[in-house]
């Protein structure tokens, strides 16, 4: 887990379950996303582009992002091209970034950084 990832788990596992649906202020979710390189507020999301080398890279990393949403039960809107992959979170049912995205998000940049 990224030091990013662990800082947003602290203060998720200290926050009731209802707050981590609960949607984020443009600050919290900007202070969020500034260790996870790449990342961006786009409207009521939070995205990032990865770039592979490969198509069968990039597949292979959209495939390890659902198995993990599987896993958190949340699921982004993936986008793979060649040669990149496109995450985006946001939880519906808040309207906007969640706690849960950003925690999301920080997984996904370490899937980026540590492959396999």
């Amino acid at each position: 887990m990224t030091a990013a990832a662990a800082r947003l788990h602290r203060r998720s596992s200290a926050t009731p379950s209802c707050m981590v649906r609960k949607r984020l202020d443009e600050k919290d979710i900007r202070g969020g996303i500034e260790d996870l390189e790449g990342w961006r507020v786009e409207g009521d999301t939070i995205t990032a582009t990865y770039r592979f080398d490969r198509y069968d890279a990039a597949v292979a990393f959209a495939v390890r992002i659902a198995l993990h949403a599987q896993r958190i039960d949340h699921h982004p809107d993936l986008l793979i091209q060649w040669g990149k992959v496109t995450v985006t979170w946001t939880t519906h049912d808040a309207g906007g970034v969640t706690r849960k995205d950003l925690d999301a998000a920080a997984e996904v940049a370490q899937f980026y950084r540590s492959p396999g």
